[in-house]
């Protein structure tokens, strides 16, 4: 199916034709995303797993996202646009020419898809993602949309009476709407409209390279190990509001060793005054940014993982994965209908604490300690859980979604 958007105009439908698809062909698929690697995030991560694997199993696959840096990797408001190749996906980033309100404004979304080499056969649109969403509604494309829901609009409650009509305007044309895990459903108020066309598609990664680590991932655990008095507690996440990381830097006052935090984001210096606050300065580590190796060279050398997020903003938590795939266990905790505890599950893969309890936190990381031999069984187990979120398995079944969309077509056309 020809693909031509324009976020300059709404176009008549008349003038966006379906061409008939060669079963034989390559299924062209096309991700909206609001960034993709190296810029982090868990969605900009589960992008790149997805599109790359689902090219790995023959697909034609195009991410189109939002440049957000300049020549150096730097961050800054106005961007040019670059096109790029990682493996086998090309990667559109659309030159950005400013932000209001953290909704980027960027270039003509219709000039990189009226070129006849820009045609697919699904659209795959990763929400919420308010830039995107504007204008894919603006292109009136008879491509069928599938929308990944990642989670609900939880906090900004302006925002969320600004964006949500849009986003229903767009969900309503969707063929397929898709959930990362059964138990955020039920909790969303948003996605009941939709239920009927609300599928399960779990987020996955890689394994083989946290199964598999490489020498320069144990080189980086033993540095740790030998650096930093242990135990070592990791969290790893942007220092934002919903990940909740002032409860794991509190919860460290009743903790021995190191609680190392990798992230980055606006709440950096409030963390940091925290640590102060709670005399445990000298035993927290922030590391910005970490390369792969590290990152996984850290998993390994944690007694678990910490992931204290108190909101539904938290919908799967993909580090937890990763935590898992590499044997670490991860102490979670219970978020009301949200699927992080769905991945790792209290007293299975790892422990489950309530939400904004320090001391919760303190009791069940000390009980690791306490009870060596359950770190050992919650590592066994989280490593063979983890084999349910493989990333070659994530791809096979999307493509099984996307034929039951296309098959089904466009909703409901949109009409001017």
């Amino acid at each position: 199916m020809s693909y031509l958007p324009t976020s300059d105009h709404l176009v008549s439908s008349h003038s966006i034709r379906a061409v008939e698809r060669d079963s034989s062909a390559p299924l062209r698929i096309c991700h909206l995303s609001k960034y993709y690697p190296p810029q982090p995030g868990g969605i900009e991560t589960h992008v790149r797993a997805l599109a790359t694997s689902q090219a790995g199993l023959g697909a034609k696959v195009d991410v189109v996202c939002v440049n957000a840096c300049d020549q150096t990797g730097q961050e800054t408001s106005r961007t040019t646009t670059i096109e790029e190749v990682d493996r086998n996906v090309r990667v559109i980033r659309l030159g950005r020419l400013g932000t209001v309100a953290r909704f980027d404004l960027f270039t003509a979304f219709s000039q990189h898809f009226s070129r006849k080499d820009f045609s697919y056969d699904i659209a795959h649109l990763h929400a919420p993602n308010p830039a995107m969403a504007l204008h894919w509604a603006l292109a009136n494309s008879s491509v069928p949309l599938v929308v990944t829901h990642h989670s609900d609009i939880v906090k900004q409650q302006v925002l969320k009476h600004v964006v949500n009509p849009l986003l229903n305007y767009v969900y309503e044309r969707a063929a397929r709407v898709l959930v990362t895990n059964p138990s955020y459903l039920a909790g969303s108020a948003f996605l009941r409209p939709y239920q009927e066309r609300v599928e399960v598609l779990p987020l996955g990664v890689d394994l083989s390279v946290y199964r598999q680590p490489s020498a320069a991932a144990i080189a980086y655990e033993r540095k740790l190990r030998a650096t930093y008095p242990g135990p070592i507690w990791l969290c790893v996440g942007r220092l934002v509001y919903y990940k909740a990381l002032h409860i794991a830097i509190s919860a460290l006052q009743k903790v021995s060793g190191t609680l190392i935090i990798v992230g980055k984001g606006e709440l950096a210096e409030s963390l940091r005054q925290h640590a102060i606050d709670c005399s445990v300065s000298d035993r927290v580590v922030f590391q910005r940014h970490v390369s792969q190796d590290e990152l996984i060279g850290a998993y390994r050398a944690a007694t678990a993982l910490w992931f204290p997020s108190n909101a539904r903003s938290e919908a799967f938590g993909l580090v937890q994965v990763e935590a898992m795939a590499s044997a670490c266990p991860v102490i979670n905790a219970a978020i009301p209908d949200s699927g992080v505890t769905w991945v790792s599950r209290h007293e299975v893969e790892g422990l489950t604490v309530p939400v904004n309890d320090p001391d919760a936190l303190a009791n069940a990381a000390n009980r690791l300690l306490r009870e060596p031999h359950l770190r050992g069984k919650f590592a066994i187990a989280a490593q063979t859980r983890s084999q349910q979120f493989d990333q070659v398995l994530m791809a096979e079944e999307s493509l099984r979604i996307y034929q039951r969309a296309i098959h089904q077509g466009v909703v409901q056309p949109i009409l001017v």
